[in-house]
């Protein structure tokens, strides 16, 4: 599959990573907002704080099967871009997802069927700090993977490697991802 030029900036996100970067499909994100339409992200967007309350929903577009599939979010820039000493965080690790068909969009709807390892933990950079990496990567999920129990709803949540955990628990490369920066809340 050829990525549409908007998405080639999805190639950046590897370097910090340490992971194999090569997608076979593209992972919507999706926000909703109290007020409002939803909002998808498109790899790079910048969105306020208040807009990533989240849980967010996931969609693929591409032909990527029909799962089961683990999605995790990291934020690589942990204190500060310039000194991520306490990062990567892990903003949300998700097994057993399957696809489910939205023939209107063009998309595949992401939806799982257990609960998650790690719930969904809305981007809160300090102040003071530029804009943060929230990263969101699709990966398939071996068959293995329920067993593992290197991370568990009580594990920390910072000084997490995906690299690590990916190799470790066998999800192998993200077959797709997508990213948004998101800065702190201003101040009065």
């Amino acid at each position: 599959m050829s990525l549409p030029p908007r998405n080639k900036s999805l190639y950046q996100i590897p370097t910090d990573l340490f992971i194999n970067f090569n997608p076979k499909a593209l992972l919507e994100v999706t926000f909703p907002q109290p007020t409002g339409e939803p909002i998808t992200l498109h790899a790079g967007i910048q969105l306020p704080r208040n807009a990533t309350a989240g849980p967010p929903t996931f969609s693929a577009i591409g032909d990527i099967g029909m799962g089961p599939f683990v999605i995790a979010t990291v934020d690589p820039d942990a204190p500060t871009p310039q000194d991520p000493t306490n990062a990567q965080i892990r903003h949300f690790l998700g097994p057993n997802y399957f696809t489910e068909s939205s023939p209107a969009r063009g998309a595949e709807a992401l939806v799982n069927r257990t609960a998650a390892i790690s719930e969904f933990r809305q981007p809160t950079p300090p102040a003071g700090s530029d804009p943060h990496r929230y990263i969101f990567l699709l990966f398939n999920q071996p068959t293995e993977f329920n067993g593992q129990t290197l991370v568990t709803p009580t594990t920390p949540t910072n000084l997490f490697n995906i690299s690590a955990f990916a190799a470790a628990t066998g999800l192998g490369d993200p077959i797709a991802g997508t990213f948004m920066l998101v800065g702190p809340d201003p101040t009065a």
